[in-house]
């Protein structure tokens, strides 16, 4: 499982012209699901994700958390995180998760999410999407599974 994290002050996915999830402050996740992932990978990223000190304390330190900022997530699926240019000029997907077994734990691991008392918005999972954001710092972290 990949998660490319933003922080952002401001983000939205839309489809067909109409926002379907928006959030202030917090974080903006790519979330790419492989073949192989699991609950228990969707569960450590998630933990990673959450417990991750990203947020700036008074002394201008990134020593705060999702939840110390009372921040909110907008969750995006994005396959082709699991993209694969190693060869030719036309990126291969055949790493990423099929369809339902992507969309299984991208709506896990959501899920879970909100279990926790997370403030959460999401896309369309398959739906062409439109992502806007202010990402602030800018910050942005990739988070792997296979890299833990």
């Amino acid at each position: 499982m990949r998660c490319l994290v933003q922080r952002v002050k401001e983000a939205s996915v839309s489809v067909s012209g109409n926002i379907i999830g928006a959030i202030e402050k917090g974080y903006l996740i790519l979330l790419g699901v492989s073949q192989t992932d699991t609950e228990e990978v969707a569960d450590k990223m998630l933990k990673k994700v959450l417990d991750a000190r990203l947020f700036e304390d008074e002394n201008g330190k990134t020593n705060l958390s999702i939840r110390d900022v009372s921040g909110s997530l907008l969750v995006v699926s994005q396959f082709t995180l699991y993209a694969d240019t190693r060869r030719g000029n036309r990126p291969s997907f055949i790493n990423a998760g099929a369809p339902d077994h992507a969309n299984a734990l991208y709506e896990y691991f959501c899920k879970k999410a909100e279990e926790q008392g997370m403030p959460l918005a999401h896309g369309q999972f398959g739906a062409d999407m439109q992502v806007a954001l202010i990402n602030d710092g800018p910050f942005t972290i990739m988070y792997d599974s296979e890299a833990q």
